[in-house]
This record gives C-alpha cells, sequence and structure tokens, in this order.
C-alpha cells in the first residue's frame, strides 16, 4: 500500500503544472543583435587572424577598397600567426573564400591541406579544422579516406574522452557521414557532465565555446542519424539560459558561436524553449488595464507556426484569489510577435497579480504585472490654531487642485493644522499611501522644509506644526512660505503635488540667526606643537648637576688620600683601548646631556661600547694570565 501510495505521489508531481515549461524571460533583441554586429565590424580592424575569420563569416562586404587591404592583411597575419597550423589554415582559407579575395592561394598551401588526411592526425581538433578545410576549398574526401578518417577518429576517443575531445568528435562525426555512426553513443557521456548553475542554467567547463561546441556538435549527431534530441526540453531551457546571459560577449568569435547555439536549440522544435516576456515596465493603467505580452523565438523572430491559442489565467498575489479562469490573449501586431490580454472587464484594483499565460497547450510561463490604482482628495482642510488652545481653531477648506484664495497668516505663538482625507478613485475607500509630505517653501530665499504627514485612526492623514517651537528649522526668518502636499506611492498612477496655500509666518526677531554656513573661503588651519611645560628655577637643575658630580669629586678625594696603585697598568693595545672606550663613553654621555638626544646618542654608543668590550675582555684576559704566572701552587691545587 505505501509502494502505491508512493507511486501515485510521483505521477501526480510528474503532471503537476510548470509555470514555465520550455519558455524563457528573454531573447536576443534588436539592440543585443546590434551590438554583436559591431563586435563583427570592429573584429575586421583588427590584427587578429580569426576575429576576421568570425567576422566575414557574419558581415559580407561589398566595397572593393575594403576587401583588397584585408585579403593582404590575413595573407601576413597568417604567416605570423602562433596558432596551429591546421587551424590558422582554416582560418586563412575561410577567409579569403568569404572576403572573395582575387589572389590564388600558394600551391605549397593547398597541397598541405590535401595531403593531410593522408597523415597521423593528432587529435580530433586536428580531424575537424582538416575536414572544414576541404569543405571550405570544395574538395571532395574520398571514402577510403574518410574510412581512415573513422578509424583514427575512434582510437583518439578512446585516449582522448575529454570534452573538448568528444565536442570536436561530435561535429567531425557529422562531416563523415553513416561511418561515424558509432559517435551517437557518446552524445549521452558528453551532456551528463554538463554543470548546473542555481538550478537555472546548465554550461559544460570551459565556458562558451566548449558549451557552444558541444551543443552543435550534439544536435548535429541526432540530426545526422536520425537520432531523438540530445538533451530534454528542461535541458534546452537551462542552456538557452547559459547563453542568453553571455550576450554581452565581445569577441567575434565568442559573438558568432553564441548566435549559432542560439539557432540551433531554437532549430529542434519538440524542445525548443521559446520568449515569453511581459513589454513595459509590467505597470498597468486601472483605466485601460491591457497586459501586452511578447511572444518570439530566441533570436527574437516571431514564431514559425505562430502559436493558434494563448489563455491566461489571472490571479490576485496577496490572497491568491482567482481573477479569472481563462483570459484570451489575442495577436496585436500583423508579424505575430505581439500580444495583448485586455482585463478591462475584469476590473482590478489596485495591487500585485501574476498571470499563467499558456501557448497551445505547449508553452507556459508565469509573469507578474501590477495594476495602478488612482488617488483622490476627498477633502482638505488647512487652518491656524493657538499653541495653549486658548481660542477656537480656524480652519478652512480646500478643494484639489484649486489654492486657497486667503494667505495665512501666523506667529511663534501660534500653530499651522492640516487635515486630509485621501481615498481611491475607484471605491472611495481611504488610502495608505508610502509618501504624504507637507513642504514649505520660501521664494525669497529659495529655502525649504519638509514634514511628514502622518495618518490618524480613522485613515486621515494630519499634519501638526508649532511654530515656535519649530523657529530653528526656519532659522527664524519670517516671511511667506507655500504650503505645498505631496502624495506619491509607487502602486499610483497620478501621484502629485498641490500647492494648497500661502502662510505667513512670524518669528521673534531677537531670535534671528545668521546662516550656520557662511559663504566664503573657511580660515586657514595652522598646526601648533604643545608649548613645553615650564622648567623648573634654576636652583634646583643646580642642586641636581652637584648631587650627581659628589661620587666624582669624592672618588678623586679617596685617591689623593689612599694613593692610587697603577703598579699593573700596561702598555699593552688592550689597556689603552679599554681605558679609551670608557673615557669616551663617560664622554659621550657629558654630551649627551649637554646637546644630544637619545637617537643620536644611540648611534654613538654602540659602536663605542662594541670596542670597549672587546678590549676589556681581552685586558682580563691577560691579567688573569699573569696573576697565574705569579702563583703557580694556586693554580696546581
Amino acid at each position: 500500500m505505501l509502494k502505491l501510495g508512493l507511486t501515485l505521489f510521483c505521477v501526480l508531481c510528474a503532471c503537476a503544472p510548470t509555470w514555465s515549461t520550455r519558455t524563457v524571460d528573454s531573447h536576443l533583441g534588436t539592440k543585443d543583435l546590434t551590438r554583436l554586429q559591431k563586435v563583427f565590424v570592429e573584429g575586421f580592424g583588427s590584427n587578429d587572424l580569426q576575429a576576421i575569420f568570425f567576422s566575414s563569416l557574419n558581415i559580407q562586404l561589398t566595397d572593393a577598397t575594403q576587401k583588397e587591404p584585408l585579403c593582404k592583411k590575413i595573407s601576413a597575419l597568417h604567416e605570423e600567426s602562433k596558432l596551429n597550423s591546421f587551424e590558422k589554415d582554416y582560418y586563412f582559407i575561410g577567409a579569403s573564400k568569404n572576403l572573395g579575395c582575387s589572389a590564388k592561394l600558394e600551391e605549397a598551401l593547398l597541397s598541405k591541406v590535401y595531403s593531410s588526411l593522408d597523415s597521423e592526425l593528432g587529435s580530433t581538433q586536428e580531424i575537424y579544422y582538416r575536414l572544414v578545410t576541404h569543405k571550405a576549398l570544395g574538395v571532395q574526401v574520398s571514402e577510403a579516406t574518410q574510412a581512415k578518417v573513422v578509424k583514427r577518429l575512434q582510437e583518439l576517443l578512446k585516449k582522448d574522452d575529454t570534452l573538448t575531445g568528444l565536442g570536436y568528435g561530435f561535429n567531425v562525426a557529422v562531416q563523415l557521414g553513416s561511418g561515424a555512426a558509432f559517435i551517437a553513443n557518446r552524445v549521452e557521456d558528453a551532456i551528463v557532465q554538463a554543470d548546473e548553475v542555481d538550478g537555472k542554467l546548465l554550461q559544460f567547463e570551459g565556458g562558451l565555446s566548449i558549451t557552444s561546441l558541444i551543443i552543435n556538435g550534439a544536435f548535429g549527431v541526432a540530426k545526422a542519424y536520425n537520432k531523438p534530441a540530445p538533451v530534454s526540453a528542461a535541458q534546452a531551457v537551462k542552456f538557452a539560459n547559459y547563453f542568453l546571459s553571455r550576450r554581452s560577449v565581445q569577441s567575434a568569435k565568442g559573438a558568432h558561436v553564441l548566435i549559432e547555439a542560439l539557432k540551433t536549440i531554437g532549430a529542434s522544435e519538440k524542445i525548443a524553449p521559446i520568449c515569453v516576456q511581459l513589454i513595459g515596465n509590467g505597470q498597468l493603467d486601472a483605466q485601460s488595464p491591457a497586459l501586452n505580452i511578447a511572444i518570439v523565438d530566441l533570436l527574437g523572430k516571431p514564431l514559425s507556426p505562430a502559436p493558434k491559442v494563448i489563455t491566461a489565467k489571472v490571479f490576485n498575489k496577496k490572497d491568491n484569489s482567482v481573477l479569472a479562469e481563462k483570459i484570451t490573449v489575442t495577436s496585436k501586431s500583423s508579424d505575430k510577435t505581439t500580444y495583448v490580454a485586455d482585463l478591462a472587464s475584469l476590473k482590478p484594483v489596485r495591487g500585485i497579480y501574476e498571470a499563467e499565460l499558456s501557448a497551445d497547450g505547449v508553452y507556459t510561463q508565469s509573469v507578474q504585472f501590477k495594476v495602478l490604482g488612482r488617488v483622490k482628495v476627498q477633502s482638505l482642510e488647512v487652518g491656524i490654531a493657538e499653541s495653549d488652545a486658548s481660542a477656537a481653531t480656524r480652519k478652512q477648506s480646500v478643494t484639489y487642485p484649486s489654492k486657497l484664495k486667503e494667505t495665512l497668516s501666523a506667529d511663534t505663538t501660534q500653530k499651522l493644522l492640516l487635515r486630509t482625507v485621501l481615498v481611491e478613485e475607484s471605491n472611495n475607500k481611504p488610502l495608505a499611501v508610502h509618501q504624504a509630505f507637507v513642504r514649505l517653501y520660501n521664494k525669497e530665499t529659495d529655502k525649504e522644509i519638509i514634514f511628514v504627514a502622518e495618518q490618524d485612526s480613522s485613515k486621515a492623514y494630519k499634519f501638526d506644526m508649532d511654530i515656535g517651537s519649530n523657529g530653528k528649522n526656519f532659522n527664524y526668518q519670517s516671511g511667506t512660505y507655500n504650503i505645498y502636499l505631496t502624495v506619491g506611492d509607487a502602486s499610483l498612477s497620478n501621484s502629485f503635488e498641490w500647492l494648497v496655500a500661502e502662510i505667513q509666518l512670524k518669528f521673534n526677531e531677537d531670535r534671528e540667526v545668521k546662516s550656520k554656513t557662511p559663504s566664503g573661503p573657511r580660515p586657514e588651519i595652522v598646526h601648533q606643537f604643545r608649548v613645553p611645560d615650564k622648567r623648573p628655577p634654576r636652583i634646583v637643575s643646580d642642586i641636581f648637576t652637584g648631587l650627581c658630580i659628589t661620587p666624582l669629586v669624592l672618588l678623586f678625594i679617596f685617591w689623593g688620600k689612599l694613593g692610587v696603585n697603577v703598579s699593573n697598568f700596561t702598555l699593552a693595545p688592550s689597556t689603552i683601548g679599554f681605558h679609551v672606550g670608557f673615557g669616551g663613553i663617560l664622554l659621550l654621555f657629558f654630551v649627551f646631556w649637554l646637546q644630544l638626544n637619545m637617537f643620536q646618542t644611540l648611534r654613538l654608543l654602540i659602536p663605542i661600547a662594541i670596542f670597549t668590550f672587546l678590549t676589556g675582555n681581552r685586558l682580563l684576559r691577560r691579567l688573569y694570565a699573569l696573576r697565574n704566572s705569579k702563583n703557580p701552587s694556586s693554580t696546581s691545587s
């Protein structure tokens, strides 16, 4: 029972409608094709033999003054090219034929091409280029040579089953006829290696060139040997999405293979996707809601044959309520590319909708659109009230789009009030909008202040401004201000700004302030170092210096009383060097105290200290040896 339930579930899932069956939402439009044509034109001016060849495939030059220089140019580029010999030979011969060059091809080149298929061909790529070069020259390949090439192709594919090898192998098989039918069994091996991106795209590793090579070859094999299409309808949609995503290609070869791949997929009637997309921005006016749809092939051309029956199911996205189960979509243009669904009879209200389109029950696509509403000002009142509510509010009604004839007047003890009710024009129901602003603008100063109008519980928009507390926002500048009401919403077709009235504002003169942003250059900023701290009195410095010198003075006093033993002082280099170095260190410290800084002192101290260390070490070793020579008994013990 469980197995039966799972089986039924899978069947129902398979039968469920998919609202993007065999359709894509874009195509190569006129702008895209024009830009790609520009790429081909620029290819003629490049110094790339490959670019000139692919440009000549897509644009036919008729001006002899342009063709002859190009013919000389490709001949020079052919000699200089670092491409494989078989590849550059094909580009040169093909471009010469496409341009209709008057100069004959060299016999050495033709002889090499004619004998190339008799040699040991090293890759499927070389086989392909040699075969298409023969085709470009109009040379028929003998059956014996074809059989030899087929055998070599089988050997190469056993060793090289990479995507590139298979791609060229497919395109070679198309040239070889029935003898290469074995290649049809390898198509599935290549297709399964496609990488899926975000569940929407299919591509092969290597990018546009490899993907186009495999797709063109696989479809060519299917056609040559009467096999089913190499990909499913769902895969065809994903491959088409990938190719359309590469429409910004900048090279002549890329532009050519892109167009050829889309032509190849579009030519397979049983799986070819079509483009179904909205025309315009998808915003419909509630008064005349007409949904315009473009239905074309991948290159933006009319479908042949054109769809016979196109219907749409329309429902509201907000609550999923169905507005219409089946609306007829009719052709609007003579070329059968533009279709329209008239939704006026449905009387759609403002909101977001979705239409599920079906063409001949084969192609389905879901498109989203928005019906714009119209706002109406049901009422508006503006008035002046006392801030302390000591007197009744004076309110006056204004009818849209008129302006209040009387100029209002208010000072800092009063406040400005505005209340308006916005309704939808179709049903007179209160409306909430994204933007509701009150703008006060002074013509004399060209300054404006914008306030937000808030919606209250009764769905009316209110604005309440205390003039005294908001004086700072106006820089306390008295004068006549225009009062504007601004209403805007992405779902409205008639957003507006309305001049409601004029008001004379009076601020206290003693609080007027200058502009916070004075004109003219700002004063120069001059960097100043911190002022040094105040030095102590001179007597403090003298006492500190005396204390520092005291040990040295005591040393000389003790030497005078006790005497100085210099009996062990010798004139050896180590003795003199150590004492000179030690004296130098003391002298350096003295100079440091007078004028040097720490970094200058360290740079001088390091070499003196190293010299003093080496000579002192030498001196101590000599004294130790001298002591041992005088007391041999002590060393023996």
